[in-house]
This record gives structure tokens, sequence and C-alpha cells, in this order.
């Protein structure tokens, strides 16, 4: 009796065993749950600010045992805050660089999704009209080589235009931006002597251009430009609504081939599809200037900037989480989120090299 008393004891023990083990691999591979709340904070790319904007309440919702919050610092903050630990998702235009990348090589670079810049403009009775600009000519804008907007090189590049003679104010961004990292990228891959003398970054010393305007984050270009007749600013696609209501002009760019382009959903693929096959397994690589008919010059991969190292396994597990979704079809890759913020959904090939790096965070 007393034997099978031990051997039912015995049985019962296994089977507790046992189901403590799966709970916990439930829990492993679901995420934290409810009384195990995780909070996440995002700060960063204003480019992304949106998406994460339109991301966080149905993810929330979804998830309601993780909080995720927001801010819109620019790219300079995001990297360096996720690198230092004070936020667990760092937002970026820019990946990180390789001097940091040695300093740091627990961080991973991971593409969420694809962007675009424009180059806009508040150009009285023209902003309906779609001027062409190149490489050059806005690196002699933002050099002050070029002041007026009825120059000889801007006159070449629009014939039949009534351009006014009038100064042009150049706006920059005067926080650390992954948007002036793109826009100066462009410039220097497409201006040899803007590469050797102002090269790119997410910051870079503006020349003093008599006139120049400095603003923070895609808001704050909207804004100046909008206030600031005969002005050109370089916004991200994110803020293309915002732009059309402000009544901004959208300039067609020069790209690589030589030939005009918008900034649309089927020039930035032409774009990607060329760009895309020669993204490394680190994912950090530039899109600018891509050859191709109809490459749109000025995209980007999104980044999330998160170490690889967590504290707890449950943040990692928080995270890995809401990455997949992220970058899943069905999640936040998917059509409507996308085309809300004029962004284009991340290639099946870069979506796996994205979810083998979401895999080593731990």
């Amino acid at each position: 009796m007393k034997m099978r008393i031990r051997g039912t004891i015995a049985a019962l023990a296994v089977a507790v065993a046992l189901m403590g083990l799966l709970t916990a691999c439930s829990q492993q591979q679901s995420g934290p749950s409810e009384s195990q709340a995780v909070s996440l904070n995002e700060t960063g790319s204003s480019l992304l600010y949106p998406l994460f904007n339109l991301w966080v309440p149905v993810y929330t919702q979804a998830n309601p045992g993780v909080k995720i919050t927001t801010q819109s610092t620019g790219s300079g903050t995001g990297i360096s805050q996720s690198i230092e630990g004070i936020v667990q998702i760092g937002a970026s235009d820019a990946y990180i660089s390789d001097a940091q990348m040695k300093q740091h090589p627990e961080m991973l670079n991971i593409p969420l999704a694809i962007s675009m810049q424009m180059v806009n403009y508040n150009l009285p009775g023209l902003n309906g009209q779609h001027l062409k600009l190149s490489g050059p000519v806005l690196a002699g804008i933002y050099e002050g080589k070029i002041r007026t907007w009825d120059d000889a090189a801007i006159r070449k590049l629009n014939p039949g235009v009534h351009l006014p003679h009038h100064a042009i104010v150049p706006v920059h961004r005067s926080d650390g931006s992954g948007d002036t990292f793109i826009f100066t990228q462009y410039l220097a891959f497409s201006t040899p002597a803007w590469a050797k003398s102002l090269n790119y970054g997410t910051t870079v010393s503006w020349p003093a251009v008599p006139g120049g305007l400095g603003a923070v984050g895609n808001p704050g270009m909207i804004t100046a430009a909008k206030d600031n007749p005969y002005s050109i600013a370089y916004i991200g696609s994110s803020y293309q609504d915002a732009i059309q209501k402000a009544g901004l002009g959208i300039a067609m760019i020069e790209n690589h081939d030589g030939n005009f382009v918008l900034p649309e959903a089927s020039t930035a693929g032409a774009a990607a599809a060329v760009m895309v096959p020669k993204t490394p397994k680190d994912q950090r690589i530039s899109l600018i200037f891509a050859p191709g008919h109809d490459s749109y010059p000025i995209i980007n991969y999104e980044y999330a900037l998160v170490s690889s190292k967590q504290p707890s396994a449950d943040m990692a597990a928080a995270l890995r989480k809401f990455f997949t979704w992220a970058i899943s079809q069905d999640g936040g890759n998917a059509p409507h989120f996308m085309e809300a913020v004029h962004f284009v959904p991340l290639p099946d090939a870069v979506a796996k090299l994205s979810a083998d790096q979401i895999s080593e965070i731990q």
C-alpha cells in the first residue's frame, strides 16, 4: 500500500514538473504575460515616428503584457541612447558607424521598412509644379554657391519655367538626424566636391549661407519651409500628407542614370530591386543613388537599433516578438501601415535577414 502511494506521488510530481516545463516554454514563445508586464522605450528618428505611432496601439492591444513608449528625438539620439542602454529601441534612418560597431559589437541594426526622402520647396506660384533638381545643384544651394532661384544651373534643368530672381532659403536639420545622413549621402555620392569637403553624417558642418535656417525634426522642417517663402528643405516621406497640407512643392530628383524621378512607391521599388541583393548579413548598407532608369535616388532602410544582450529573458522575448510582428506582412509591414506613411515593405530576402538578427536578441 505504501509503495502504491509512493508511486502515485512520484507520478504526480513528474506530471507537475512537465506541466511547469510546458508552461515555461509557452511563455518563452509567446512573450511575457500580463503579470510579467514589460516596458519598451523607443526614441530616435522623426521619420520612423509616425509608423511607430500607428504600430503601437494595434500591437499593445493584442499584447497587453507589453507597454511601448515612443519619442521623436532624431536619429542621433536614437543611436546614442540605444548604445548607452537608456532605451531598448533606437529608431534611426542611419546605421551605426563602423567605429561605433567596433566599440559596441553587441548592437544590431535591424531594417523594419524602406523609406524615401523628398526635397520640398516653398516657391510662390510654382509649388504645384515638380521642379527638377540634381545633386550638384542641391550641393551648390546648401554650400551657398547657388544663391537665387533663377541661377543658370537651376534654369538649365527647368527650361520654360519662369523662376524668380529671389534669394533661396536653405533649411537643414539642426539636430542629429538620419534625414541629414541620407540627404548628405545623396549629395556626396552625386557630387564629388561635396564628398571631399563636407561628406555625410547625421550631423555636418553646414556652411553659413545667408538666410539659411536650422530646424528640429521633420515637423520643424515643414514649419520652417511653410513659414518662409522661397525656402527649400529635405523631408521624410512619412510626412507627405503634412507636406501636401502645407502646400509645399515636391521636386523631381536626378538619379544615378541621369533621369529625373518623383518619390513614388514604383520608383522606390525600382531602386530597392537593385540594392536589396547587395544587403550584407548585418544589414548596414546605403541604398542611396541606386543605378536604374526609374530608380528614385534617396531611399533608405529604416532601422531599429537594439542590443543583442538584454538584461532579462522577458525583455529579450518581448523585443523578439514585437520585431517579428513588425517585419511581417501580416503585421507591421502590412500594406495599410506602409501606405499610410508612404514606405515600401521589406522584400522577403531582407525580412529573412532581419529575422535572423532578431533571433540574436537574448
